[in-house]
């Protein structure tokens, strides 16, 4: 109901009520529902827009699964560029540059403290810290100095 005049709804050919008992963000982020409302009413197709369920592969496969086409990247393709570390080393075999950088993800401070220290490789601090799984932008920290490394 709140978004009635936003652009997105009164463009669209066709506008569905999500829940009247939700917020407006978890009415858009209720999967179940919306690929519910896609099967009683015939729609063949869902633009998932940006942010929200964009790059959500459960989303995509759930639309899938029930015959409507998710327009936007492949469940494949979310699941490997949704993973950092997934899509790093599918750049790597597709021979494109990356920055220097650890080939595998880190569970501990220690773990990244150990490879840092390392004298093989050829970085030192400061470095740039990225959550394996964070999406846009959140889990990017700068780490000026070992003792900064925490979680």
């Amino acid at each position: 109901h709140e978004d009635r005049f936003t652009q997105h709804r009164y463009k669209a050919d066709q506008a569905f009520e999500l829940s009247n008992d939700k917020s407006p963000v978890a009415a858009y982020l209720d999967i179940d529902r919306i690929v519910e409302l896609c099967v009683q009413n015939g729609v063949r197709a869902v633009h998932p827009g940006y942010g929200f369920l964009s790059e959500n592969a459960g989303f995509a496969r759930k639309l899938e699964d029930a015959g409507v086409v998710f327009v936007g990247p492949t469940v494949d393709n979310l699941n490997t560029f949704g993973d950092k570390t997934s899509a790093k080393e599918l750049a790597i075999k597709a021979e494109v540059p990356v920055i220097i950088g650890s080939d595998d993800a880190f569970s501990t401070p220690d773990e990244a403290k150990a490879w840092i220290d390392d004298p093989s490789n050829t970085i030192s601090y400061p470095v740039i810290v990225k959550a394996a799984m964070g999406g846009g932008g959140r889990g990017i920290r700068i780490v000026p100095a070992a003792e900064d490394l925490e979680p």
